[in-house]
Parts: structure tokens; C-alpha cells; sequence
């Protein structure tokens, strides 16, 4: 492989002559090969629109002149148009702080400002002016999630919902009988169970818009420890406008810049209600594939459509695969969120020294939630059909429905019947009208499954 020299400050190395990173990025490289995990696109897009948005604050403060500033905002656009950046090949199980990646963007940033504009910037003192690995990282998890948040989870999310709303809505007048412990139990309709699930959704997505409130506010400024040292003042607020007008958010200062560098606890917090969205998914996809077991020795509800063959050798059997592979989701961004605590939780002094393991599981539990919450949504619960006959002879044979009565005849002569007509599997309406002096016409208003949803 041709090659080409770099130094830097421990001397020098070689680099694949085409590669737009120089030295301190080649040694990370050889020096970082524990997996095959990277930085995915969303937050190497975020760093770039960091830099720029630091660039332009420090023309603002007279650090870098004017040509300076628009060539590295110039450079870090052209990163921010490529939907895969091609020049990070940084192993995410690398130093604490983040500091080769940062140094990566910054070397990948000279080297584009040399071929587009010829200037020669040096990738520490003008790419990375005003600014410490120590501060952008932090910052850099933070804009990326809560970019993440906003454009993909957060819609992800209320689309889930809308389309539980819909289906409810064209189910309001079928009635199911209910399950508690996995055992029959009183009945309700089907827009009921629905609703639950739409209310669990949006307990999570308020929960996250809260959230969203703390993510953005950033420690950069605070640079190596938070008391902006090589900083100018106002840099931070000069910063935060800067990176609004390129990104349409909200950021601001964080009031404590100390605390945005040393600590986690934003990110664990967010962790927890990812985990929480996961597990309200969860729920939902195994409520859908009890309801959809069988079709014969199981539930047999509903019918979910079928997607793909579910067998290589029983020939016709069709898989709940979506709420399969949903499940498993939920799954993993479980065991993000123990990975993330548990990073979050090596604050050491002034710095945590685990920021790349966080943005790399918290960044993939937004994205696959995201996917997640739009694929449960549109590939199974929006044309699932119902089984209207299983459905109700199973609800009139409902022992459970004698409940209705015990104000008529009390609970020990309910349960008598109850356990009676489960015997003889019979209606409970025939079991009762044998066993009570209550007429017939008031046992069937009674035990009307309708109005015991009401």
C-alpha cells in the first residue's frame, strides 16, 4: 500500500497516501483494533456541525479570520453531504475522551480545507481552537441524540400512536374477552386493549420530550476540564446561536460546564426511557403475537398478514416476524441501556472516559427504536384482521362474565356457576338461568359483554 509521512508531535508516521487523516488518526488506527463498531453517520455529522458552528464563533471572536471560518464550514459541509463518511476508521473502543475521533474530524477538516480553498489550517491550533476533545465529545453525544431524537424517534413515535388510534377506532364495537396472569377475565373491546397501548406510547414520548429540554444544553466552552481555558468569553452563547442557525434546535450554554464534562447522568437518564420505549414495544408485540397464536391450538383472535414463509420444513406455517423482530429490539436497546449506566457511571473527577461507548449505544437505540416503533405500526398492527367468530364463541363460554352477578346472588354462588359451566362447556348464560331465580332476560342483560365494557 502507497503511503505518505506525517508528523506530529511524538514524530513521524505513514498514512495511505489517499487518506484525507493524518498522524494522530494513523497511530488511533493501528493502535485501536479491538472491533469492528464505528461511529455511525449521524454522529460524525453531528461533530462536523460542531466545528462549524465553532468556527464561526471564533470568527465571531477574532480567533480565526473570516476566510478561515467559512473554509472550515465549507469543509465540514462537505462531510455533512455525505450520507456515509468514508474518511472515520476509528474503532469506537479507543481512548475515553473521544480524543482521536476528534482529532480525526479535525485532520479530515485540514486536509479539505487545503484541497478546496489552499489554506493551510493546522488541525489543532484553527480547527480545533477554542475547543478540547473534552468538550466537543460530550457535546457532540448530545447534539447527535437529541437531532436523533427529534427528526426520528420522536415522529417514529407519534405515528405508532396515530395508527393504534386508527385501528381502535374501526375495532370500537368488538368485544374481547380480557386476560389477566394469561387467564380469561372480564371482557372489553378491542378499542380498550388498543387504547392502552396508545397511552403506554405516549407516556414514553413525554417522557423523551422532557428529556430533550436537558440534551440541549451543552458544556462546549467548558473545553479540557469546564473552566474555558484557550476559550474566549462568550464563546459558549456565540456557539450554541451559531450551531441553531445550521441545525433548527435549541441549544444553549449548559449552566454547568464542569457538570457536562465530568458527568453522564443526561445521557443514563435518556438511556431510561429508551429502555422504557423498548419495553412498552415489547409489551405490544407479545399482546400481538399472543393474539395471533395458533391459528387453531392457540388465541387465534386475530390474524396478523402474512409477510414471508415462517418454516424450512413445516410447509404453510406463517410467524408473528415482525413482532419477532421487534421483540429483539427491545432486547438490545435493553442491554444498551445497562451498557450505558454502567459507562455513564465512570466519571472520574472532571472527565468521564467512556463518551465513545455511550454515543455508540445510545445512537443505536434511538435508530433502532425508531425503525422499531414504524415497523410494529405499518407492517402489523395497522391491517392486522380479527377473527370475529373464535373470537366470540370463546367470550359467551367466558366463565369469568358470572362476576356481573355477584351483587344479584353473591360471590360463592357466582363462582359455583362459574366453575360449573367451565366444566360442561357451556354458555354461562344456560348455567345461570338453571341456577338462579333471576329470569332469563335479566341474566342476558347482566352478563351482556357489551355493557360490562361500559
Amino acid at each position: 500500500m502507497a503511503t505518505r509521512t506525517e508528523t506530529d508531535s511524538m514524530g513521524s508516521v505513514e498514512v495511505p497516501v489517499d487518506a484525507l487523516w493524518r498522524a494522530q488518526t494513523e497511530r488511533a488506527r493501528q493502535n485501536f483494533q479491538l472491533s469492528s463498531l464505528r461511529f455511525p453517520a449521524r454522529f460524525i455529522h453531528a461533530l462536523a456541525q460542531v466545528k462549524a458552528a465553532a468556527a464561526q464563533a471564533n470568527a465571531k471572536a477574532g480567533v480565526l479570520t473570516q476566510p478561515q471560518a467559512q473554509a472550515i464550514i465549507a469543509a465540514a459541509d462537505t462531510i455533512l453531504a455525505q450520507a456515509e463518511p468514508d474518511s472515520f476508521p476509528l474503532d469506537i473502543f479507543q481512548t475515553g475522551s473521544g480524543t482521536s475521533t476528534n482529532m480525526n474530524m479535525n485532520e479530515v477538516l485540514s486536509s479539505l480545507v487545503k484541497q478546496q480553498s489552499g489554506l493551510e489550517l493546522h488541525p489543532n491550533d484553527h480547527i480545533n481552537a477554542s475547543q478540547s476533545s473534552n468538550d466537543v465529545i460530550p457535546t457532540t453525544i448530545l447534539v447527535s441524540s437529541t437531532l436523533a431524537i427529534s427528526q426520528q424517534l420522536l415522529p417514529a413515535l407519534q405515528h405508532l400512536q396515530q395508527v393504534i388510534k386508527q385501528k381502535a377506532t374501526s375495532l370500537k364495537d368488538v368485544v374481547k374477552t380480557g386476560r389477566t396472569h394469561l387467564m380469561d377475565a372480564m371482557p372489553l373491546t378491542f378499542a380498550q386493549e388498543l387504547s392502552a397501548w396508545a397511552a403506554q406510547v405516549n407516556h414514553t414520548q413525554v417522557t423523551l420530550e422532557q428529556h430533550l429540554q436537558l440534551l440541549q444544553q451543552l458544556p462546549q466552552g467548558g473545553t479540557a476540564i469546564g473552566s474555558g481555558v484557550n476559550a474566549p468569553d462568550g464563546f459558549a452563547a456565540d456557539f450554541c446561536q451559531a450551531l441553531n442557525e445550521r441545525s433548527a434546535a435549541q441549544f444553549c450554554p449548559a449552566a454547568n460546564l464542569f457538570a457536562g464534562i465530568a458527568g453522564q447522568e443526561i445521557n443514563a437518564m435518556v438511556s431510561g426511557t429508551l429502555n422504557a420505549i423498548g419495553t412498552v414495544l415489547l409489551k405490544i408485540s407479545n399482546d400481538l403475537r399472543w393474539m395471533n397464536s395458533g391459528p387453531l391450538a392457540g388465541l387465534g383472535e386475530i390474524s396478523l398478514t402474512a409477510l414471508q414463509p415462517g418454516s424450512s420444513i413445516m410447509p404453510g406455517k406463517v410467524n408473528p416476524v415482525i413482532p419477532e423482530a421487534v421483540a429483539m429490539v427491545a432486547v438490545q436497546v435493553a442491554g444498551n441501556y445497562h451498557t450505558v449506566s454502567a459507562a455513564a457511571q465512570q466519571g472520574n473527577f472532571q472527565l468521564n472516559v467512556m463518551l465513545p461507548v455511550i454515543a455508540y449505544n445510545q445512537l443505536q437505540s434511538i435508530e433502532l427504536l425508531s425503525h422499531a416503533a414504524r415497523a410494529l405500526a405499518d407492517q402489523a398492527i395497522a391491517d392486522f384482521s380479527v377473527n370475529h367468530q373464535r373470537i366470540n364463541a370463546v367470550l359467551a363460554r367466558n366463565p369469568i362474565l358470572v362476576t356481573a352477578l355477584n351483587r344479584e346472588i353473591g360471590y360463592n354462588q357466582a363462582a359455583a356457576i362459574a366453575k360449573q359451566a367451565y366444566q360442561q362447556q357451556r354458555d354461562i348464560l344456560d348455567v345461570a338461568a338453571e341456577q338462579t331465580d333471576l329470569d332469563r332476560d335479566t341474566l342476558a342483560r347482566l352478563l351482556d359483554p357489551k355493557r360490562l365494557t361500559e
